[in-house]
């Protein structure tokens, strides 16, 4: 019994000394554990974050350099029909709409208020010409007078007195007669000039075509040409022949030409692309808001759209994309992927001040700097991806489209460059930078819309 007692107590020794050496055990594992996780998160903290871009192997492409721009739709030919006199409108033959032929009296305006003028200027003539006649007699008579006394000057029997007196007399008939002669021509011009004022009163189509405009109807008065430009009653287009009138930029016209096709979106023709090629532009420019801030310089293009069974009418809005450039087979990019950075120009601006001449004043060193800065145009640069970094690639660009833009020199295809995203091309990258490439972002994006 005596030897139990000690074996029990030694048992309970060593269960306690067990739970005490686990529980030991337990707390370093813990430790370590934690330590590991510090460990884990301070190198992770230090380990390099990864921007994520999308590429896209450079490859070859036919790009079609296009010019955008929006106007109205015209007719090709058209005539406004104003009138030349004033009074009022008695006849409108044809309305709106309404196809004319040339020669067709379209207006017809009351010629009542010409008509006393017009006997009065041919009661006028007819004076003069019964003066004339008087004038005539009389010249008859004192001929017959100078010639007798031309006689009885030669017998002496009639003084050089009678005689000068019968010269006179006859010239003086033939003075008038050439004063009535010349009031009877300016009274006959006047008259012509009221004859024509009549004949304005009916107007003729000068052109086959259709009446796209009434102005007027009948019953108003209408003002002549002495007033301005007198009112316009109507206009008549020919609707066979249409064009498209667009302003194109200062920027973008030097780069369209006679002969370029355009295609044409006409927004009453959803879906439907009409053609035509360019056939005049504009030499002078059509300039909004001069003087101010918000200054815009178009100049008007010209563009004759290919005739279609579509009924074009004047005044529809059109969109016009102008091909001014186009090359097959140019190794191209992305047009996203082209860029350019600031901080290229101020350094070399930079190295360009420490060679300055240190006699010029700072002020005026800036000044110029900053004017060659505004001169020098800014260095192209592309991002490609070479084991898994991003290298910063000088360029040459030539013509663009909507998606890609032509690489003359710098890099060659097959390379991969960056096409994204545009925060990471204009912002993040810089030269050997560690990028995690990421292609399969856009193409889900696709695939859910």
């Amino acid at each position: 019994m005596e030897d139990s007692k000690p074996n029990t107590e030694v048992k309970q020794n060593n269960t306690k000394k067990n739970k005490k050496k686990k529980k030991r055990i337990l707390w370093i594992g813990i430790l370590v554990i934690v330590i590991l996780i510090v460990v884990a998160v301070v190198v992770s903290g230090k380990k390099e974050k990864l921007t994520e871009v999308q590429t896209e192997k450079v490859s070859r492409q036919n790009i079609t350099q296009i010019v955008t721009a929006t106007g109205k739709i015209q007719a090709e030919t058209k005539v406004v029909i104003s009138a030349e006199i004033s009074g009022e409108i008695v006849s409108l033959p044809f309305k709106e709409g309404d196809v004319v032929k040339k020669g067709d009296v379209v207006v017809k305006i009351k010629p009542d208020a010409y008509m006393p003028k017009l006997k009065m200027e041919q009661a006028s003539i007819n004076v003069a010409q019964s003066n004339l006649a008087t004038q005539e007699v009389n010249l008859k008579k004192y001929k017959l007078e100078l010639d007798r006394i031309k006689t009885l000057t030669d017998k002496g029997l009639a003084s050089q007195q009678d005689l000068d007196n019968a010269q006179t007399n006859y010239d003086a008939t033939l003075a008038q007669m050439n004063t009535v002669r010349a009031q009877i021509q300016q009274q006959r011009a006047s008259l012509s000039s009221v004859e024509y004022d009549v004949s304005k009163t009916t107007i003729n189509a000068p052109m086959s075509g259709t009446v796209t405009q009434l102005n007027n109807e009948e019953g108003e008065k209408v003002l002549g040409t002495s007033y301005n430009i007198g009112s316009q009653i109507m206009t008549i287009s020919d609707l066979d022949a249409m064009e498209c009138q667009v302003e194109v930029g200062e920027t973008d016209v030097t780069l369209v030409k006679l002969g370029d096709t355009a295609r044409i979106q006409i927004d009453a023709f959803p879906g439907k692309t009409f053609t035509g090629y360019v056939y005049e532009i504009a030499n002078t420019a059509k300039a909004k808001n001069t003087g101010t801030q918000e200054e815009v310089v178009n100049f008007i293009v010209k563009i004759r759209v290919n005739k279609e069974d579509y009924e074009l009418r004047p005044g529809m809005s059109c969109t016009v994309d102008i091909e001014v450039q186009k090359k097959d087979n140019v190794i191209a990019v992305p047009i996203q992927s082209v860029t350019t950075r600031e901080d290229d120009m101020q350094g070399q601006m930079t190295l360009k001040g420490d060679e300055k001449d240190k006699s010029m004043p700072d002020n005026l060193s800036s000044q110029r700097d900053e004017k060659i800065m505004k001169k020098q145009k800014p260095k192209e640069i592309v991002f490609i991806v070479e084991n898994g970094t991003s290298i910063k690639k000088e360029v040459k660009t030539g013509i663009s489209n909507d998606a890609y833009i032509e690489v003359i020199e710098g890099i060659p295809e097959g390379v991969e460059v960056i096409k994204g995203s545009f925060k990471a091309i204009n912002k993040d990258l810089e030269n050997n930078m560690k990028v995690k490439v990421n292609n399969e972002k856009k193409s889900v994006k696709k695939d859910k819309e």
